[in-house]
């Protein structure tokens, strides 16, 4: 296949389906340095337009990061809280003094420094997002993970879990412990774009085992 035929990761409006502009590949889609994307990640804005970091991540401030895999699907109005809008919860009053500046920040600074916040936001490599769902800032969401729509994301997720709800909870696992595993070591989001094309039918609709068979030839092949 010619890699004409291939959607370009690089390229916001996949190249393949130029119709398609209500999908769009975010690695090339962001300009923040606190956000990081893998290639094919794309989010569904229906059109609506506005740039992601924008309107889909909220008080991107830092220092921490947003960190998403490759082959992540973002449905419409998928939100991300980030750390930088929460507010402290370690003592009598959850007030931000400190961000109104002045004195109140001289008196304030080193306490709110010294408060645990979360770390970065990670979604890994093949998670599918449903609508409107929101991630809470810190939450780490494993590869293969499925989030349903509307659903309010406030602890990690496993690789390959499905969660619905608010707060969200683990609906089920969508594979037995030993194919997880067998997936988590193939990693087929890693393999060389030729061979994702060509084994494509065997990643949709095959099975962990297929999946390692394949890596196991790909393996001794380099």
């Amino acid at each position: 296949m010619s890699m004409l035929e291939i959607p370009q990761p690089d390229v916001v409006t996949p190249s393949t389906r130029p119709d398609l502009t209500n999908v769009r590949f975010l690695k090339s889609d962001v300009n923040s340095p606190l956000i990081e994307v893998g290639d094919y990640t794309y989010y569904d804005d229906e059109g609506a337009g506005g740039r992601f970091e924008d309107v889909n991540v909220k008080y991107l401030y830092g220092p921490q990061r947003l960190l998403i895999g490759r082959f992540t699907a973002l449905g419409p109005g998928v939100t991300f809280l980030m750390p930088g809008g929460n507010h402290p919860m370690v003592g009598p009053s959850t007030y931000p003094f400190t961000m109104f500046g002045g004195t109140w920040a001289d008196n304030t600074l080193e306490t709110f420094m010294a408060i645990e916040q979360p770390g970065d936001t990670v979604v890994g490599n093949d998670v599918w997002i449903g609508r409107e769902a929101t991630i809470m800032p810190g939450i780490s969401i494993g590869d293969g993970a499925i989030i349903g729509a509307h659903s309010v994301v406030t602890r990690n997720v496993e690789p390959y879990a499905v969660v619905a709800g608010n707060p969200a909870r683990r609906i089920r696992v969508r594979f037995a412990p030993e194919d997880v595993q067998r997936l988590m070591s193939s990693r087929w989001w890693d393999w060389p774009i030729e061979l994702i094309t060509e084994r494509a039918a065997t990643i949709m609709a095959g099975t962990p085992a297929e999946l390692t068979a394949i890596d196991d030839e790909r393996r001794m092949n380099t």
